[in-house]
């Protein structure tokens, strides 16, 4: 029996490989803040990019079912009313974070600002895609002013109590006219 044993002992290295590196990717990739890219092209650059200021986030999915501190994290954000509510915050790292170990619940949209920036006294409008679009003031013209005038004071204008007058007579006339 011993005879066997120091036959097939050496054949019986057993080894494993977890831990072990098989591939070496030492210099390669692009090193980010929390994570490592590798580009399929060697040449890869990124685009210049201008991070926004602002998130649009919206409830998608109901908290029923959530865990606990999944759902403090959504009334922090104000998140916890109905599906599809949504708020805005701020592009910060800590928010990023919160809005990171709630993404499976929520849709996030950049907000941009097509029109530019909206001053104190305009009146905005935030699409669902993240647009906030300025909706500009319409204010009294002096000539459409003195057009309506004209127009409410002409006397071959048809107004509605001259068509209301004009249909009655004609009714009660009948086949007379």
């Amino acid at each position: 029996m011993n005879l066997l044993k120091n036959i097939f002992t050496p054949a019986l290295s057993i080894q494993r490989n977890v831990g072990k590196c098989k591939y070496n990717w030492y210099g390669e990739g692009i090193q980010y803040l929390g994570f490592k890219y590798y580009p399929r092209n060697a040449d890869f650059k990124d685009p210049p990019y201008e991070p926004t200021k602002l998130f649009r986030v919206e409830r998608i999915k109901p908290m029923k079912g959530l865990p606990y501190w999944e759902r403090h994290i959504l009334k922090e954000l104000k998140l916890d009313g109905k599906n599809h509510s949504y708020t805005v915050v701020k592009n910060i790292p800590e928010i990023n974070h919160r809005l990171w170990k709630v993404k499976h619940v929520i849709k996030i949209a950049p907000i941009t600002f097509p029109d530019g920036l909206p001053t104190k006294d305009d009146v905005t409008y935030l699409k669902e895609n993240g647009e906030l679009q300025i909706i500009k003031k319409i204010g009294p013209l002096e000539e459409r002013m003195k057009l309506a005038d004209a127009f409410r004071s002409d006397v071959k204008r048809l107004d509605g109590d001259t068509l209301r007058r004009d249909s009655r007579k004609k009714w009660l006339s009948g086949w007379d006219c």
